[in-house]
């Protein structure tokens, strides 16, 4: 550590020489002035003349460069800032194409996890290549790690490695699910959880290689396994839990993306189904819900798309008594099927439920395809029965009751005169 210290001591030595801090102003300048004060202007600009713009700051160092050159000053930190950059702006470019050709969700995706982490860490590596030789920082000891020495090198590896086995598995795993299940005939639940099972194994057997190159013994490995073991069986068992069971389900295939789930009295949709939770989205607020897989071994689940995606759903009607069921049920069928989202076959049936105190109660129960418009169809079909009763004058009557208020004297008529004669004025 005392040695790296050293080195990074000697960099900012470097660093403050003048002529270095010439080179240092004049790239802080033209950058800072572009940030300011032509970025701000071509915000609102096409992208090609956002490049345009990027490409007159790249010119502008490059004739700093020569400029430098020209008066015999050293060049070496301003060529590396045209390098950089040169680099930084052709991932612009190739950022804007991907985005026409796979759209822009999945190209930021791309680039917040990988492009941009990649050039941080290009960035880091040519700097210190550029100040100092890079084996050679890459040597420098540290400290001991399970009485092993640790370098600079094996710790960055150490940091960066499992990232990128974390990020970068789910391309290759993805592929070879998708030709297991053209191969194999596998369905979506089994493909998904042979992905997450090799991109796991993946990112296990890339761990160990990271050890092994950084020199940790097998006994070191045993141990932190050993460590592990305890920490599964005490601290963490939850969520080996939770593991073990992604895995049962996905191999299973009850839970599984697309499905429609009862979940609290609404139908949320799975949206992913990870080694710990399952992510569901729910239609009426836009929310998700994190469910731990294990809830779904521990609770009743009901799912509407278990064989299909079919649902039933009912719209409860009253009608006067005056009207003939007949009539009113031939009524709420013909509604039903002149619906568009409601499924002719199979078809709809209306019923007669019961006999209210005001009025006779029907139900119409009717098919939808999906289960998550069942809120949106059931309002559609309550307008339009609405409407065609008006049309066809049948009456929805409101809960009435009538009081009768009855008045009673329990004065006797002898008691009356009394009353009567006592009054001033009586005769």
């Amino acid at each position: 550590m005392d040695k790296l210290l050293l080195e990074i001591a000697g960099w900012l030595g470097y660093l403050s020489r003048p002529l270095v801090l010439l080179q240092g102003f004049a790239i802080a300048a033209l950058m800072l002035g572009h940030h300011w004060g032509i970025e701000p202007r071509l915000a609102a600009r096409p992208p090609l003349v956002r490049l345009l713009g990027s490409l007159g700051l790249l010119l502008a160092l490059w004739l700093s460069a020569e400029l430098l050159q020209a008066l015999g000053q050293p060049t070496g930190l301003v060529e590396y800032a045209v390098r950089v950059y040169a680099i930084w702006q052709g991932l612009i470019v190739a950022r804007v194409v991907l985005a026409g050709r796979f759209g822009a969700a999945p190209t930021d995706r791309l680039y917040g996890r990988i492009v941009k982490p990649l050039f941080l860490l290009f960035l880091a590596g040519s700097l210190v290549n550029q100040l100092d030789s890079l084996q050679e920082v890459a040597d420098i000891p540290l400290f001991r790690l399970f009485n092993e020495p640790l370098s600079t090198g094996g710790a960055v590896l150490l940091f960066t490695i499992p990232y990128f086995l974390v990020v970068l598995s789910e391309f290759p795993v993805a592929w070879l699910g998708g030709l297991l299940q053209r191969l194999l005939g596998l369905s979506q639940g089994t493909r998904q959880a042979i992905q997450i099972a090799c991109r796991y194994l993946l990112i296990g057997g890339g761990v160990l290689w990271v050890m092994h190159r950084i020199g940790l013994n097998p006994t070191a490995i045993a141990a932190m396994a050993g460590g592990l073991s305890v920490g599964l069986g005490f601290g963490i068992k939850e969520v080996f839990s939770n593991f073990i069971s992604g895995l049962w389900l996905l191999f299973e295939g009850s839970v599984r993306p697309g499905e429609i789930l009862f979940i609290d009295g609404d139908p949320c949709e799975v949206r992913s189904l990870g080694l710990r939770a399952a992510v569901l989205w729910r239609d009426r607020d836009n929310a998700e819900l994190v469910v731990p897989n294990q809830d779904f071994f521990t609770t009743t689940t009901t799912t509407y798309t278990g064989s299909d995606r079919m649902r039933r759903s009912q719209v409860d009607v009253s009608a006067a008594y005056r009207h003939d069921p007949e009539t009113v049920i031939g009524l709420l069928e013909q509604v039903a099927l002149a619906s568009p989202r409601v499924l002719p076959q199979p078809a709809p049936k209306a019923l007669l439920l019961s006999y209210g105190d005001s009025a006779i109660n029907y139900a119409l129960r009717y098919w939808i395809e999906n289960p998550m418009n069942n809120s949106g169809i059931k309002s559609e079909v309550s307008i339009a029965i609405w409407h065609r009763f008006s049309e066809e004058a049948i009456e929805i009557p409101f809960p009435q009751q009538v009081e009768h208020q009855a008045r009673t004297d329990q004065t006797t008529p002898e008691r009356a005169t009394d009353r009567a004669e006592e009054r001033p004025g009586a005769p």
